[in-house]
Formats: structure tokens, C-alpha cells, sequence
């Protein structure tokens, strides 16, 4: 069988995530969660996300059903 070629957007995204700056907003995005978990605002399995109002940390969170936030547009 043929080895199938990965996409150049696949090889981008791989990219992408391993940068420092992005795992740092990565990282922080999880604290957020954890927070939020530890207050509870949000429980496992709820299907819900910590939607950040804004892109820096913390100016504004908000807790939404996980099909909105990811239907937000920028």
C-alpha cells in the first residue's frame, strides 16, 4: 500500500501548538478550567467551556454549553 501524504495544514497545526508562546496561553486556558472546576462552575462531563470574553487571561470569563463557544466567530 501507498503511504498516504499528510496534509501541509496538519504539519502547520503540529507546528503551531508546540510554539512557547502558545503553550503558555495553553497552559493558562487549563488553569482556567481547573479554577473554575475547583469553584464549581463547571463539572466533568458537562459539556461546558470556560469561554474567555477577551484573548488575554482573565479580563473576563464566562461559563457556556461547549456547541456556542465553538460557533463564536472573531
Amino acid at each position: 500500500m501507498a503511504k498516504e501524504k499528510r496534509h501541509d495544514s496538519y504539519e502547520y497545526d503540529l507546528a503551531y501548538e508546540a510554539r512557547p508562546e502558545q503553550k503558555k496561553r495553553r497552559a493558562q486556558r487549563n488553569r482556567d478550567r481547573r479554577e473554575a472546576l475547583r469553584q464549581g462552575k463547571v463539572h466533568k462531563g458537562d459539556k461546558k467551556d470556560v469561554h474567555h470574553i477577551d484573548d488575554t487571561h482573565l479580563k473576563g470569563i464566562r461559563i457556556i454549553d461547549r456547541s456556542k463557544n465553538r460557533s463564536v466567530a472573531k
